[in-house]
């Protein structure tokens, strides 16, 4: 695991390859499904993944890992699938810079389960930044 600041500098990288996500996809979609074009962009994710687990030496027996964690590795996938499914299928209907920021409303979510699932303890000035989170979606979502 990763120690002090790592983290950060891994989220900020995810942050805008997120934010490069949408605006591709956005301009990809035009004249193809949406349903096509995200099972094209998880193929080339499974080809490019699988390269560099195998470059650098990461791959290991599948069968040889903890059983909980691949059935919950298995959800988590099942999970991703259909949040891209829906991401791309908004992306198709609506314009990138109002489907993103709904999108997003996960950073409430995932705090929330984290809270019930986890047993973690968000800060008060984290709720803060949380609930200013789901301001900004409802703001939005939501026209006069």
């Amino acid at each position: 695991m990763s120690t002090g600041g790592d983290w950060f500098f891994w989220a900020a990288w995810s942050a805008v390859f997120a934010a490069a996500t949408a605006i591709f996809a956005k301009v990809g979609l035009q004249g193809i499904d949406s349903d096509l074009a995200t099972l094209l962009r998880t193929a080339i994710i499974l080809v490019l993944l699988a390269a560099f687990v195998f470059a650098t030496g990461k791959w290991q027996n599948p069968a040889a890992l903890p059983h909980r964690a691949l059935a919950f590795l298995a959800l988590s996938g099942v999970a991703t699938g259909a949040s891209w499914v829906c991401y791309f299928r908004a992306l198709q209907l609506g314009e990138a810079s109002k489907v993103a920021p709904v999108d997003k409303f996960s950073i409430v979510l995932v705090a929330l389960f984290a809270v019930l699932f986890l047993q973690e303890r968000p800060s008060f000035r984290e709720w803060t930044g949380i609930a200013l989170v789901a301001a900004g979606v409802l703001v939005l979502a939501f026209k006069r």
